[in-house]
């Protein structure tokens, strides 16, 4: 095939736009079918939009822009773990231009870049295991290849760099049946990655990776208790408490049967759970939840550890709005002198006692005559 040697900008920005219509619909091989409908060399394609894509000129020449597109970088929930703490790695946010991997603080004090260990895992997956992507005449690039690490890979043990990992193949490869958890996955991994840039396309693809889970009666499954979980802090986010409620009891019951009742997605869903009973006026709901998640942050985090007492100054502002004002001011007194000695100079502690403060107006305002007072 011959290419011409230029093409006009308006060619080149027709393009771009169409494989970015293109990647809205679905999160994978967009660059490819775009290329394919047009007539055009796929690398090419792929200069083009990273070309288009990419802020700044070290970034064009890193293996990230080269290699894969913002949302075609992550791998599948719950694959990865750390060599060295043997915790998951779970996504962070994008830092610096990079989307990475973070494990214990205390462990890694930067996170791992998530385009380079799809980019490692899919040269393995092409090297080993060829047979499981389908074959569509142009080679596949390792990073289209890694969104099936979940089918032939039980673990991915990374160490200090993204090309140091220890990969556990699964015994039988998962078969080309589970294509519909494939494209669970991409709208997943897609949705992720636009929370903050467009939530409302993010909470469209969530529901459509969420098609035909009954959140009442569906059994626990890690993908879906993964949307569950970004759909219930989206729908908290663009207030809608009770949809929110809906998916965070799933993904609540989801990861305490998959994980354990201590497990930080446990934890995290649990934590959901209450905040959208508390948004949505349950109190006396929201009570019990807030008690039940500061049990299990005492004993992951420690009784002292910040989460675990900014818990117990929302059990205080519960009962507050539950009449309860002695026994919020009570709790609320305690965790601020903990708070102030375990962490000082923390902005939090400063929080709390405003919280207080107004709590003591509310009582004076109502003409409250406590034991205490």
């Amino acid at each position: 095939m011959a290419f011409p040697s230029r093409y006009p900008p308006d060619v080149i920005d027709a393009v771009v736009q169409r494989v970015a219509d293109a990647r809205a619909v679905r999160a994978y091989g967009a660059v490819t079918t775009v290329a394919r409908q047009m007539n055009l060399d796929p690398r090419l394609v792929q200069k083009w939009v990273t070309k288009a894509t990419t802020p700044t000129p070290h970034r064009a020449g890193s293996l990230a822009a080269n290699a894969a597109d913002p949302w075609e970088t992550y791998l599948p929930a719950e694959l990865l773990h750390c060599r060295f703490c043997h915790q998951p790695m779970t996504q962070t946010e994008p830092h610096d231009s990079m989307q990475g991997y973070q494990c214990q603080r205390t462990c890694r004090p930067r996170p791992i870049d998530a385009a380079a260990i799809a980019v490692t895992v899919g040269r393995a997956i092409l090297r080993y295991a060829p047979r499981i992507i389908q074959s569509t005449g142009a080679p596949t690039p390792p990073h289209l290849a890694a969104i099936h690490a979940h089918r032939v890979l039980a673990r991915v043990t990374v160490g200090a760099t993204p090309t140091s990992i220890t990969l556990t193949w699964r015994a039988t490869p998962m078969l080309e049946s589970n294509r519909l958890d494939t494209e669970r996955v991409q709208r997943v991994a897609a949705a992720r990655n636009l929370t903050l840039s467009d939530p409302l396309r993010a909470r469209q693809l969530l529901h459509d990776s969420l098609a035909g889970v009954d959140p009442v009666t569906a059994p626990a499954h890690p993908l879906h208790a993964e949307a569950a979980i970004l759909l219930a802090e989206l729908q908290l986010r663009l207030g809608h408490p009770a949809d929110a409620i809906t998916w965070a009891v799933y993904a609540q019951h989801s990861t305490v049967r998959l994980h354990g009742p201590t497990h930080p997605r446990s934890i995290r869903a649990l934590y959901l759970h209450a905040a959208a009973h508390l948004r949505a006026g349950h109190h006396q709901r929201a009570y019990h939840l807030y008690r039940e998640l500061a049990e299990h942050l005492a004993t992951t985090a420690g009784p002292h550890a910040h989460r675990t007492l900014a818990t117990h100054a929302t059990t205080a502002l519960v009962l507050h709005s539950l009449g309860h004002c002695q026994a919020a001011r009570t709790l609320l007194a305690d965790t601020i002198t903990i708070h102030r000695r375990e962490h000082p100079g923390h902005p939090a502690t400063a929080r709390m006692t405003r919280h207080l403060a107004r709590i003591w107006r509310d009582c004076a305002a109502a003409g409250h005559q406590h034991q205490d007072t």
